[in-house]
């Protein structure tokens, strides 16, 4: 029944459009062209932010050291979660050549559980996890030093993260 759900979920949002965005130089956001290369996020994985987080409380939460330990889900979760979405998306090959990530990572307020959020995403190659995890960083830098809004930072997730310019 899970599986079922959030494959006619997946569906529901492939004819949606997520707010996707970009932050370019000066902090303007602008809309990316759609791209459908290897380490996309599928279009049932838009993103999602997690409510306790706003601009009004980072410095509570994103900008403490070790608050997405506090939020992270437990990898019982994200491995059921990983293997349902991989049978859903035929992807091939061990589930240890993904990671569960999140969409809008913890550390710019994405949501820790929603399934709109949460994707197997490749370890390697130039849209990979490993690379998005140091654009996660310098976004997280940019949000918590005030260079970037968190509404900028989230955008940059929802749209091609890969080609972020952060400032």
């Amino acid at each position: 029944m899970r599986r079922a759900t959030m494959l006619l979920l997946g569906l529901a949002l492939a004819g949606c459009s997520a707010t996707p965005g970009h932050v370019g130089q000066g902090g303007a956001v602008s809309t990316p062209a759609p791209d459908e290369g290897a380490g996309m996020a599928p279009a049932s994985t838009p993103g999602a932010t997690n409510p306790a987080v706003t601009q009004d409380s980072i410095h509570q939460s994103i900008c403490v050291q070790g608050w997405t330990a506090t939020v992270r889900p437990p990898a019982s979760y994200t491995d059921r979660l990983k293997a349902q979405q991989m049978a859903a998306l035929g992807l091939t090959g061990p589930a240890s050549a993904y990671e569960e990530d999140h969409r809008v990572p913890l550390e710019a307020g994405g949501s820790p559980t929603s399934a709109m959020n949460l994707w197997p995403e490749p370890w390697d190659g130039p849209r990979g996890a490993h690379r998005k995890d140091a654009i996660e960083n310098r976004v997280h830098a940019a949000i918590c030093a005030g260079r970037m809004t968190l509404a900028q930072g989230q955008a940059v997730f929802q749209g091609d993260w890969w080609t972020a310019v952060v400032p």
